[in-house]
């Protein structure tokens, strides 16, 4: 690798022997540096005045370089890789890489930066283009697919469009939307450098030794040039639009672009050149073999000078034009009093010294060498000194006159500069809104506007500062915004001139309006928090929007901000916007999905949000700052609420059937599948999603028992009911064979559904029959789970009409077993007749609560109104419970028992195949608890168990009888009696034994029943006759005359003895009295 100086067409020329070809080159925004890239794999950067290499080489791990640009911003480098899909972004400044965008599938040959250094376009060998964010490497647009390689993208001067190039066409998009608006049909050979520019009014295309220049809102050609040289050609645009040069392989030539014709002569190359860079301030050209030579050229010793500026002084000392423009005004202006000296130079000499004078505040100087130009000769810019000089006086009226000879004088050659640069010397005037309006009227009138508005933009920094330092920000920001979106790229000569006159730095001008508008950040930002803490969102949203749209370095603490004052309108798409903006700008802190969680949550997108949530309690836990790691003890983590809500789930799951129906979709679920079908609604997502700084166990509770109620159903088995096994045979009730007995399943789920409840359970299909642990525990906790439900629904089906009162007590379901638990049972309950129409047409939810439906149920069994509205075992004796149930029948004779747990707080097992010893165990644990021997008085059949029990409830629809009276005079004999025969002690002794007397229980199947014995003194036959009960009439000691009826045949002359025995009941005596024996 060497470098060379050499003179080569009468110019100075520096050649760079790098032994690798060159794809790729571009200069540095201060024209100083060159950066090139080929087939060597690395990046490197050369000075352009002398050649020497700057720095360490960029590496690209061994990839060619096909394409380069930089960012007009100055920011970013980008670099498209040979046979690499991937587009490299570097940091301009600190040389490091800072995005790695993938997205093609082949060599990127083309890259190009917007305007405004927002967006990056790419294009492959896949024949695909793409937009990309500059910033974050995220996809904009694309794929805009084509039917070729594509070997160009150039965004438009505006950046509005974008166009590519193929070999066989010309696309322009929408860089938007990426919507095509144009297809040029254009032969386009395959270079290795862009055959592509855009002018100010068009789009120039160069191929096979021809430039066409297209007009791109018609496609229609507008002119074409011929140039010398192979068919591989290229083009590039001068900054300031006057000409472009063109590469043909081996030949460079010059073209002035209004008259499209040659400048100059042709410059030969040893090998096929491929790129080629012109230096912002057009002051270098470079070039790019496949020799692997890098030749720089200044275009000062090229072409005329007419072409590179439009100073007015073009005739400056180069030493003093130096010292000047290097701000070494004290070195020029000793310098232009040597040229001073020289007649020809003299009066401009004179001009360019007063213009460095009012620059150092020699005003009175500055004044006198303006009028010794002007007397020495006429010239616009000796008025323009003359006017400058005088600024510094204060009297800016005679400053105006004083500029405004130059056009009086015949002098004035370009009217619209020297408009431009009087609305400059009435902005130092301090006319600063008369300055900016009178270049807005320039900007609507020239075709070539970025010059002005790069004028504008710099008045617009200028007053912005003015502003700021008087905390007027609205008005600032105004103005910087403005200037910033609107400012191009500032290589116009132009400003050279304007910079030399009035020390304007357009070199900096997009810092100084980002330091400008960065100083207005805090102060909107303070507006925004004033406005949150008096409660007016729509204030804060107006102040932190304004202070975004400055662009902050560090945005994420703003966005969240406004999206707390979006939250407080309700406004969550947009609280959601600005959450993934926040997220954008720093992934790394946990507010952004802070903010996206409370966003999601309120739109709904559960899912989303605890995601969200958990992204930012994990941010919090790692994070480097001890402060916001402490925070995580304030939040409750989604295992945790699940938790909980998981534990809050167990009460109802607990007194829940254990299958129950899913009227949603039709299956079975147990408790494990009801669980997991919660899990995936949106109740429980939203009650997952709000529960992260405290829980709300009663919330949780309400949540929890309205989704889980479920609708139990209360019918007459008629045949065979649809089992367990046949609905997940079926795959769920809905999809049950057609029959009458499966539509009644599925139109109870259908009215439960309507009803807006999500469980339902049946009898019939809810219980697996063929496991017996399961049945016996279902037979055990039915009472409860009917206590339990939300509501029960009865079924009628042998009533035709509901719409008059009795209908109801002469329905078959009056009469069964098992629906007597579940009227009782149930808190809220539904007649429907056999087509699902409601009782009396009462459509109220309960139907406990009709005094009506109520009275006419009390009537029929015999209980009191409220007892059914609100039933407690404890309301109703044993004796009335079992008269209640003796109304009853069961198709299978176990659950006359069975059906009479619940009712009787039974813990009795249940076991199919037992008969009648169901009944009897009943009854019997029924005495062993309570002693209750009214259970014992009874008379028909004895139960094969045990004698004493009968074999039916039927026995006990009839009363007991009264317990026999003795009346108060009488009781006074007897006990007088007593006191004859009997002493204080005995009866003591008596009453001591009664009082420890046991319960009645029953033990090895025998009764144990304490008595009083009654012995029978005289029997007497009252009714003999053919029937199973005899009545007899007996004397009975102690009591007096008693008639009983018996099937037992008992003869009055039969030597035996008879007693009469009444159960010991602890009624009879007052445990808290003793007696008082005489």
């Amino acid at each position: 690798m060497g470098m060379e100086s050499t003179k080569n067409d009468g110019s100075s020329v520096i050649v760079i022997n790098t032994q690798h070809a060159i794809f790729s080159l571009l200069f540095a925004e201060d024209g100083k540096q060159v950066f090139s890239g080929g087939m060597e794999g690395v990046i490197r950067r050369w000075r352009a005045d002398d050649g020497h290499e700057v720095g360490d080489p960029i590496q690209t791990q061994g990839a060619y370089t096909m394409a380069a640009a930089m960012s007009p911003d100055h920011r970013w480098l980008v670099f498209g890789l040979y046979q690499h899909p991937h587009v490299r972004v570097w940091d301009a400044q600190s040389r490091q890489k800072v995005l790695d965008i993938g997205g093609h599938t082949s060599s990127v040959d083309s890259v190009d930066i917007s305007p405004d250094s927002t967006k990056l376009a790419t294009g492959s060998r896949d024949n695909q283009v793409y937009i990309w964010s500059m910033t974050t490497g995220e996809r904009l647009v694309g794929p805009l697919q084509h039917g070729h390689w594509v070997v160009a993208v150039r965004f438009s001067p505006t950046g509005n469009r974008i166009a590519t190039a193929t070999s066989g066409s010309i696309h322009i998009f929408n860089s938007e939307n990426g919507h095509q608006l144009l297809l040029i049909p254009f032969l386009c050979s395959l270079n290795l450098s862009s055959p592509l520019t855009w002018s100010a009014d068009g789009l120039f295309a160069a191929s096979h030794n021809e430039v066409k220049h297209f007009d791109t809102s018609s496609g229609s050609l507008l002119s074409k040039w011929s140039v010398p040289g192979g068919p591989r050609t290229s083009i590039v645009l001068s900054h300031n639009k006057r000409f472009a040069a063109i590469v043909a392989e081996k030949s460079l030539s010059f073209w002035e672009t209004t008259t499209d014709k040659q400048i100059g002569a042709v410059i030969n190359h040893a090998s096929d050149v491929y790129p080629i860079a012109l230096s912002p301030n057009d002051d270098y050209i470079a070039t790019g073999e496949n020799s692997g030579k890098v030749t720089l050229r200044s275009l000062r010793e090229i072409l005329p000078r007419s072409y590179l500026t439009r100073l007015p002084f073009t005739d400056i000392d180069d030493a003093a034009f130096k010292s000047w423009t290097q701000g070494d005004l004290t070195r020029a202006e000793e310098l232009l009093t040597e040229v001073i000296a020289v007649p020809a130079l003299h009066a401009h000499a004179l001009a360019q010294r007063a213009l460095v004078r009012s620059r150092l505040q020699q005003t009175d100087m500055a004044l006198d060498d303006a009028k010794m130009s002007i007397e020495a000769q006429r010239s616009v810019i000796g008025y323009i000194a003359m006017a400058v000089s005088r600024i510094g006086n204060g009297d800016h009226e005679l400053v105006i006159r004083a500029f405004d000879l130059v056009f009086t004088d015949g002098l004035a050659t370009d009217n619209n500069f020297l408009l431009l640069i009087k609305a400059i010397i009435l902005f130092e005037c301090g006319k600063h809104h008369d300055a900016i309006s009178r270049v807005d009227d320039l900007i609507d009138l020239v075709d070539d506007k970025s010059l002005y508005i790069t004028v504008q933009a710099q008045m617009s920094v200028l007053l912005g500062a003015m502003l700021v330092s008087k905390g007027d920000y609205d008005r600032a920001m105004e103005l910087l915004v403005r200037a910033r979106d609107a400012i191009p790229v500032q290589t116009d000569p132009c400003l050279v001139v304007i910079s030399l006159i009035f020390g304007w730095d357009f070199d900096t001008l997009d810092v100084a309006i980002r330091r400008q508008l960065q100083g207005c950040i805090k102060p909107f930002e303070d507006r925004g928090d004033a406005a949150m803490q008096s409660n007016n969102p729509n204030e804060a949203i107006l102040q932190y929007s304004s202070a975004l749209s400055l662009n902050p370095s560090n945005p994420a603490g703003l966005f969240v901000k406004r999206s707390k004052a979006q939250a407080l309108l309700g406004s969550w798409e947009e609280v959601l916007k600005d959450a993934d903006e926040a997220i954008k700008a720093d992934p790394a802190s946990p507010w952004g999905n802070d903010r996206r969680h409370a966003a999601l949550h309120a739109l709904r997108r559960y899912d989303e949000a605890i995601d969200a949530f958990t992204r930012m309690l994990s941010l919090i836990e790692g994070s480097d700052d001890q402060d916001i790691r402490q925070l995580a003890t304030k939040y409750v983590s989604p295992s945790q609420s699940e938790k909980i809500v998981d534990n809050v789930v167990c009460g109802p799951s607990n007194t829940s059937p254990f299958v129950l129906i899913d009227v949603k979709s039709g299956f079975l679920c147990d408790g494990q599948k009801r669980l997991h079908a919660f899990k995936s609604e949106p109740e429980f997502k939203a009650l997952h999603s709000s529960m992260t700084e405290e829980l709300d166990d009663e919330r949780i509770r309400r949540v929890v028992v309205e989704y889980f109620r479920y609708v139990t159903l209360s019918h007459v088995w008629q045949g065979k009911e649809p089992s367990f096994q046949d609905v997940n045979l079926a795959g769920s009730v809905w999809q049950l064979d057609s029959s009458p007995l499966n539509e009644k399943l599925r139109t109870f789920c259908e009215v439960v559904r309507t009803e807006g409840y999500r469980w339902a359970w049946s009898d019939t299909c809810c219980i697996d029959k063929t496991i017996s642990m399961v049945l016996n525990q279902s037979l055990t906790m039915m009472y409860k789970w009917y206590e339990a439900a939300a509501s029960t629904f009865v079924l009628l089906e042998d009533v035709d009409s509901l719409l008059a009162l009795g209908n109801l007590i002469g329905s078959v379901w009056m009469t069964r077993a098992w629906t007597a638990q579940e009227l009782l049972a149930a808190k809220v309950i539904r007649f429907y007749d056999r087509n699902w129409k409601p009782y009396l047409g009462d459509t109220r939810p309960n139907h406990k609560e009709s005094a009506e439906i109520m009275q006419e149920l009390a009537d029929a069994i015999g209980v009191a109104r409220q007892t059914i509205i609100a039933f407690n075992p404890d309301d109703l004796t044993i004796r009335a419970r079992l008269r209640l149930a003796s109304t009853r029948n069961a198709t299978v004779e176990e659950d006359v028992a069975y059906s009479l747990i619940g009712i009787f707080k039974s813990d009795i097992r249940p076991h199919y195949g037992e008969g009648d010893v169901a009944l009897g165990h009943l009854l019997e644990e029924i005495v062993a608890r309570s002693g209750e021997v009214t259970v014992l008085a009874w008379t028909g059949k004895s139960s094969s168990y045990n004698s004493c029990l009968p074999a039916t409830l039927s026995v006990y629809s009839r009363s007991p009888g009264a317990s026999l009276a003795i009346e108060d005079a009488e009781m006074d004999v007897r006990v007088a009696a007593l006191r004859k025969s009997l002493s204080q002690t005995d009866v003591n002794l008596l009453y001591d034994r009664v009082t420890r007397l046991s319960l009645a229980r029953f033990a090895n199947n025998r009764l144990h029943l304490p008595c009083v014995i009654f012995v029978v003194k005289r029997l007497g036959v009252q009714n003999f006759g053919g029937g199973r009960e005899h009545c007899y009439r007996a004397r009975v000691s102690g009591i007096g005359d008693v008639e009983f009826q018996t099937s037992d045949q008992l003869s009055p002359t039969e030597p035996r003895k008879l007693i009469f025995v009444h159960p010991w009941v602890r009624d009879l005596y007052d445990p808290l009295e003793r007696f008082n024996w005489g």
